[in-house]
């Protein structure tokens, strides 16, 4: 079905888009500091691109760094290379998270503008259904999180939603004369997080198929021989020149371990039970998962469904089918790797939306469960609602050693009660929906969470910057300041990369054993690592001192006691020391003496 609504009810869709998109994802965007562990990582091999002109290779703290594809990275350095950050970007957050916060409002207006173009059958107001659609993928917890991330999630999220929608869009409409839109875009998703992007293309389209009963049309329609080629123009001149110039580090490092190992063995800890993704299916599209379960059912009950005329289903009514196909390839995929993290659902969250906002319209037979739906958000929202405002049962619970004190602050914040207060709210919506169909509108459960986001969320995230974050941003800046010339820097026990991004100077990171003092000791002797300005030195570059900060529970091992160390200042949990390294020497060979013995020459695929 092509677009119903005039030009100008088109335009004013998109523009409501626009700005709750912008209002969401850019307040206060840039107001905290980076949050540990992987952002700050993205962020100083980002910025580090920018200065040093250097554009192939991300490099982080003087090493490589081959976990993803440069576009991310690239995308960062654009802008931290605008002129006059200290002045608008004091932090050097703004310019990390744009790419995400950007992402996601592009993924919310391909969202909307595919869902009035070709609206379902009998579906009388498709603009409203775009919105909704919009609003239900940005108000995902999850997309709510990684879009203020500086991170590539929801980078891919955006490239692989996009690519994946204007394939869709061209079987629909072939003579459009636009298909290879989708394989460039396509290209663009490898460059964002490798090969895991064609992966999961391949699987949506199979699927697809399957559910059509329709191979024919969509392989005559979407050309994948020469979409394969468009993409593979697009990302493989970036990856056979950092293979030629990195070479076996780069093969081993990138494909062999960030994909395939990933894939096959866990990485990192990040193990999870099988049944960790149906998890990730209910949490991120709260509160409206009810609809995305309803819309699953139906998505399961057509691929067995027998079809009529030419055994094939109604094209321009196949989003639903395309959705679930997307959204089943992301579960299947990574149910069965081995590592599972909860940015892995995040590529799934535009097909959950278009889902639930499709379930919504409440078109045909859908009017028959409607009520069901309508109460089961509205108890849902009552039961979170209730628990918030009975902070006893919960908030002493959350224990954080970087944040000590968070649970009292946020008790004497208050957000906890206003968070449960819009979610009564939403209750309360939720309950004259179940009993009066007529005014049946998602996007009045919508309004009190956009506010939540606005006046609970983003508060919240202050206060977690002020606990965790603040204190390394303090330790920062008093390294620099006390620091010696050429005096080296290493951070023990709690390694917080954060603090190389605001330092931009070489840290050496280790943990809080034995063997990470031994190996402290011989690294400042013979590591040598290049900075950013090409020269390439040993670390501690002949000072006799260092400066080390070390988290309290590190402090007080015995064979990090007594080396007579100068305590200049603590932040929070972190210490920062002055030690002589020549004592520090002696306690590396003392602790030789008694069978330790270092081991940071071993290669590791990933090093701060």
């Amino acid at each position: 079905m092509k677009i119903s609504l005039s030009k100008i009810q088109y335009q004013k869709g998109i523009y409501l888009i626009l700005f709750l998109g912008v209002v969401i994802c850019f307040w206060r965007l840039g107001s905290t500091g980076l949050v540990d562990e992987t952002p700050p990582l993205f962020a100083a091999a980002s910025r580090a691109m920018s200065e040093t002109g250097n554009w192939l290779t991300p490099r982080v703290n003087g090493l490589n760094r081959f976990d993803k594809p440069p576009l991310i990275y690239w995308l960062m350095s654009l802008f931290y290379s605008l002129p006059g950050q200290n002045f608008w970007d004091p932090l050097g957050t703004w310019a990390a998270r744009l790419p995400s916060a950007i992402s996601t409002l592009l993924m919310m207006i391909v969202l909307g503008d595919t869902l009035m173009k070709w609206p379902e059958q009998n579906d009388h107001f498709p603009r409203r259904t775009a919105v909704i659609g919009s609003l239900v993928f940005a108000l995902s917890p999850i997309v709510v999180l990684w879009s203020r991330i500086a991170v590539s999630d929801a980078l891919l999220c955006c490239t692989l939603g996009s690519s994946l929608i204007l394939s869709w869009r061209t079987y629909v409409n072939p003579v459009a004369g636009k298909w290879w839109c989708s394989w460039f875009v396509l290209g663009l998703a490898v460059l964002t997080k490798g090969p895991v992007a064609l992966v999961l293309t391949a699987m949506t389209y199979l699927l697809f198929g399957f559910a059509q009963k329709d191979y024919i049309n969509i392989f005559k329609r979407l050309k994948p021989l020469k979409g394969l080629l468009i993409t593979f123009v697009v990302c493989l001149p970036w990856y056979i020149a950092e293979l030629f110039v990195e070479g076996k580090p780069f093969l081993n490092s990138f494909f062999g371990y960030h994909n395939f190992q990933r894939l096959t063995s866990v990485v990192n800890s990040h193990s999870q039970p099988w049944w960790f993704f149906l998890m990730m299916l209910v949490i991120a599209s709260l509160p409206f998962t009810p609809f995305l379960i309803v819309a699953l059912y139906e998505f399961i009950c057509s691929l067995f469904k027998i079809t009529n005329k030419s055994n094939t289903k109604i094209i321009d009514q196949s989003l639903m089918n395309f959705s679930g196909s997307w959204l089943l390839s992301i579960f299947l995929l990574f149910t069965f790797a081995a590592t599972k993290l909860p940015s892995y659902w995040l590529p799934a969250t535009p097909a959950a939306a278009i889902m639930i906002a499709l379930i919504s319209s409440g078109n045909g037979r859908r009017r028959n469960y409607q009520f069901v739906l309508y109460i089961v958000l509205a108890l849902l929202m009552l039961g979170v609602a209730i628990t918030l405002s009975l902070p006893d049962l919960w908030i002493f619970s959350v224990d954080d050693p970087e944040m000590p004190n968070f649970a009292a602050d946020l008790m004497q914040s208050g957000l906890h009660l206003r968070a449960s207060f819009f979610l009564f709210v939403v209750s309360f919506i939720g309950f004259i929906f179940t009993f009066n169909s007529k005014i049946r509108n998602l996007i009045f459960v919508q309004i009190p969470l956009i506010l939540l986001q606005l006046f609970v969320m983003i508060p919240l995230w202050d206060l977690a910057d002020s606990l965790r974050q603040e204190p390394l941003r303090q330790v920062s800046k008093l390294l620099l300041s006390s620091r010696y010339a050429n005096e080296p820097i290493a951070m023990v026990g709690v390694r917080k990369p954060s603090v190389h991004f605001y330092t931009n100077q070489l840290v050496t990171y280790e943990l809080s054993n034995p063997i990470a003092l031994v190996n402290l000791s011989e690294r400042l002797r013979s590591e040598v690592r290049s900075k950013w300005n090409k020269e390439s030195s040993t670390l501690a570059s002949k000072s006799p001192t260092i400066l080390l900060v070390i988290d309290s529970n590190t402090s007080k091992l015995p064979h990090w006691n007594g080396l007579q160390e100068d305590k200049l200042a603590s932040f929070g949990i972190y210490n920062i020391w002055r030690l002589d390294i020549k004592l520090l020497e002696e306690r590396e060979n003392l602790l030789k003496r008694k069978g330790v013995k270092s081991n940071w020459k071993e290669y590791k695929n990933e090093r701060l």
